[in-house]
């Protein structure tokens, strides 16, 4: 089959079998739903057994020239050491290595300039997609000619241009979050909102205000203060928001790590969470539950996400109709929420 150790092939399985060598290729490299199929199930049994007991791999370049697919995925991030990136990134993963396909991931750190650079610099890796977790609401970096022809899905987050996107409901997310607050009495209220442009804190935000004015409790400007989505970009924007004379009783902060970091402005002013100030997050990351004061945060199904992400670009490179897909929150309600406003002052 392979002289002198060398690589076992299918002409070499075909031969040690008494079958054509295009059978033996189409059960072992065929596309999932045709490898069914290329041979009955006990010619497919054979072929299988025995490439495995020879250890048989396929050569993917071989299989690149016949397809003219590389089976290689561009994935572009903001920042991989991101607890959300890189848990949508495991999804994005673990499904696409399920369905035999390789990632190429890069971070751009959010910057468009960047963003156009690591979009060129991926495609001339020859990928069949792109799955695009950086995008901003205007979608700047994904026009021109660049992208002309290659199949690409947003996760995460959306553009107002509506390209195919795999996100969280963040409106109903946001929007879990004021009923929580409203039945808890709290009328003065803030948000820490995140990056004004990412979809992500826009739409949380969102659901949020909306809510609070269908109640006929509208937010004035300055209690929607934007920043980084980081710790130290919600300590910063909280510190603001809790510091003057009319100090909000409860605080939105749209991702996990403002939400830390209004934990620690709450603390240097002498707020206890949970009991001077309630909180809230977004994400429902593994710390959320593990904090001092357990965080009540919108559980998003992130891993999910990146699966479905891929999913979703198969169906562009295939040439299918590809419709948006929008994933149902939760919210997990924890101690830094805190008890009814009334509770408090028996």
């Amino acid at each position: 089959m392979a002289g002198d150790g060398g690589p076992v092939t299918l002409r070499g399985i075909a031969e040690h079998l008494g079958l054509h060598v295009s059978t033996v290729s189409r059960v072992l490299n065929g596309p999932s739903g045709e490898r069914g199929r290329a041979a009955s199930g006990e010619t497919a049994r054979r072929i299988r057994e025995l490439a495995e007991e020879l250890g048989y791999r396929p050569n993917p370049h071989a299989t690149s020239l016949r397809t003219r697919r590389s089976n290689l995925i561009g994935v572009l991030f903001p920042r991989l050491s991101e607890i959300v990136v890189a848990t949508i990134y495991e999804g994005v993963e673990e499904e696409a290595t399920r369905r035999g396909l390789s990632t190429f991931v890069t971070n751009t750190h959010d910057d468009p300039a960047t963003q156009r650079g690591r979009i060129g610099m991926v495609l001339g890796r020859r990928v069949d997609g792109l799955i695009i977790g950086d995008a901003h609401l205007d979608g700047a970096a994904l026009t021109g000619p660049a992208l002309e022809g290659t199949p690409f899905v947003l996760v995460n987050r959306r553009t107002d241009a509506g390209h195919p996107a795999v996100t969280c409901d963040d409106r109903l997310g946001g929007r879990l979050v004021a009923e929580h607050f409203l039945s808890l009495g709290h009328r003065q209220v803030a948000v820490v909102a995140g990056e004004p442009f990412a979809s992500t804190g826009t739409d949380r935000t969102a659901g949020f205000t909306d809510r609070y004015r269908e109640a006929g409790l509208p937010l004035p400007v300055h209690r929607v203060r934007h920043c980084r989505f980081d710790t130290s970009g919600g300590h910063e924007a909280a510190a603001e928001l809790l510091s003057g004379p009319d100090r909000p009783t409860a605080v939105f902060a749209v991702n996990d790590l403002a939400a830390i970091g209004t934990m620690g402005a709450a603390r240097d002013l002498g707020l206890r969470l949970g009991e001077d100030l309630a909180l809230a997050g977004f994400n429902d990351t593994p710390l959320a539950a593990e904090l001092p004061v357990p965080l009540t945060s919108v559980r998003s199904p992130m891993a999910e996400q990146g699966r479905r992400a891929v999913e979703l670009l198969l169906r562009g490179i295939a040439g299918e109709p590809v419709v948006s897909q929008t994933l149902t929150p939760r919210l997990m309600v924890r101690a830094s929420s805190g008890t009814p406003v009334g509770a408090r002052l028996r």
